[in-house]
């Protein structure tokens, strides 16, 4: 069985399928998601669709980003947050606008089930943005931090490349899991285009709902499958651009 975990889609459907299309898949596969299914082009509302039909065939495991909380907000409560509707917010509520009550309570409900984080038989941490909790995730003060926080991924990005796990200035934190795998900060900031990794953090977020594709690694081998640049099958859109 191969464990393949999924950066970040931003409503990027149209790249999702394409990487699927370019691997042979398993029957036995298991998919890890890292969250942020929304917010970016213009097929949102139909990414999380074909995400429901496709964990009816494989197995899956879906994490809660912050703008999948975002726009559960807005489904659940009327939430219409400005800064969220500037950040792709506005798009997704249009592809909403497209579907009937009853598949918006469908979709309410599967981002109710959305999990903060994942922990898997080898102790692989699986999370949309990070934690700050020196006894992991699961004590973290405030929980939505694992889908908000940005500061674990840029102390792992100011390490000398080559210190050790025994190193003192090794974070404890880290030490809890064998690997960490996340998304929410483009790679592509630093100027990466496949998952990049420091320490034993893998960020699988490669910039989709900008100029860069949608990611699907095999956790153990760390071969990558990737789209095409995203905003390339989205020629007359913009998506957070």
């Amino acid at each position: 069985m191969r464990t393949l975990v999924i950066g970040d889609i931003h409503g990027g459907l149209r790249g999702l399928k394409q990487v699927f299309e370019k691997m042979n898949l398993n029957d036995d596969d298991r998919f890890i998601f890292v969250g942020d299914y929304v917010d970016g082009w213009s097929e949102n509302a139909e990414t999380v669709s074909y995400l429901i039909e496709f964990s009816e065939t494989y197995e899956c495991i879906f994490i809660r980003g912050n703008h999948d909380e975002l726009v559960y907000k807005y489904l659940k409560h009327g939430d219409n947050n400005p800064v969220w509707l500037q950040h792709g917010g506005e798009l997704t509520r249009e592809s909403y606008d497209r579907l009937s009550s009853e598949e918006k309570e469908r979709h309410i409900r599967w981002y109710e089930n959305l999990m903060n984080y994942y922990i898997d038989e080898d102790n692989r941490l699986y999370l949309h943005a990070g934690f700050t909790n020196q006894h992991g995730p699961q004590n973290e003060y405030y929980p939505n931090m694992v889908y908000w926080d940005r500061t674990l991924w840029e102390m792992v990005c100011a390490l000398n490349p080559d210190i050790a796990k025994d190193d003192d200035k090794y974070p404890k934190r880290l030490l809890l899991f064998n690997e960490v795998f996340i998304g929410h900060t483009p790679v592509t900031r630093i100027g990466h285009e496949k998952p990049a990794n420091f320490a034993n953090v893998w960020n699988v977020d490669t910039g989709a709902a900008f100029k860069g594709a949608v990611s699907v690694m095999d956790v153990e081998t760390k071969e990558v499958w990737q789209s095409d640049p995203v905003h390339t099958l989205y020629p007359d859109e913009n998506g957070r651009n």
